[in-house]
């Protein structure tokens, strides 16, 4: 068994006497992509709130790298490499696509933007910009404005700017949502690319999605693990193919 980097204990939150997610234990390995599933309703976007560090969990503890970082915020995480998608990289429609990503690398080194500095630092900086563009296959964008760019190419550009963070461990809030179907083989094939060397945790609701994608999914439904496993596992599992494959047919 490879690795845990992330692992969760018995993971409750409560609103009010209503449970969302309920003694949720998941082991996320280093090196994968992991992805929880579920329908609406399931418990996963709270269930990521709190990896993510943007809830506070009513019990349960979470472990990155074998440390207990459940009373720690979102910030903390981030310095040791546990960086969720929109919490840094959000793309600031006036600047070009290249200055996002410049922006997001002065924000990695704790600096404010660099409107003047040595020839030598901001050329490093460009050409590590550059470096990252091409890495998501924006570099012929570099010039444009962020808000010009279509939906799926703002998707890639929020990776860019994850990615500048250098993170061990990238979450990802449904990055396919809203695409179209080719949108979605890009950016699918995008997060395998950037994914090699890193741990990727992923919310989606599509199983279909994540079918070759990822390494591993668990499967939420009222706020529980109903399942988890490679996708030949979860797939033919009777529960979800009864509470979640089903209930999407009526969606």
């Amino acid at each position: 068994m490879a690795e845990a980097i992330v692992e969760t204990a018995n993971l409750t939150k409560s609103f009010k006497g209503f449970t969302a997610v309920n003694d949720i234990s998941m082991r996320v390995e280093a090196g994968t992509i992991h992805a929880m599933i579920g329908a609406n309703g399931a418990g996963k976007t709270t269930c990521f709130n709190l990896l993510s560090k943007f809830l506070v969990p009513t019990s349960g503890t979470i472990r990155y790298q074998g440390q207990d970082i459940t009373r720690l915020k979102p910030d903390q995480i981030a310095r040791r490499g546990m960086v969720r998608s929109f919490q840094i990289s959000a793309v600031f429609g006036k600047l070009t696509t290249l200055d996002n990503v410049k922006l997001a690398l002065q924000r990695q080194r704790g600096e404010s933007y660099d409107f003047w500095g040595s020839h030598h630092r901001l050329d490093h900086q460009g050409q590590r910009a550059m470096a990252l563009l091409e890495d998501v296959g924006l570099e012929e964008w570099a010039d444009t404005p962020a808000a010009e760019l279509p939906y799926g190419r703002k998707r890639a550009l929020e990776l860019a700017t994850t990615l500048a963070l250098d993170p061990k461990v990238m979450l990802l809030d449904e990055p396919l949502a809203g695409m179209g179907t080719e949108d979605v083989g890009r950016t699918a094939e995008l997060i395998r690319s950037v994914a090699k060397g890193r741990t990727v945790l992923m919310v989606e609701h599509n199983l279909g999605v994540v079918a070759d994608l990822c390494d591993r999914i668990t499967v939420l439904a009222r706020g529980e693990v109903l399942v988890e496993g490679d996708y030949a596992t979860v797939s033919q599992d009777a529960r979800v193919i009864e509470s979640y494959i089903g209930g999407a047919r009526h969606d």
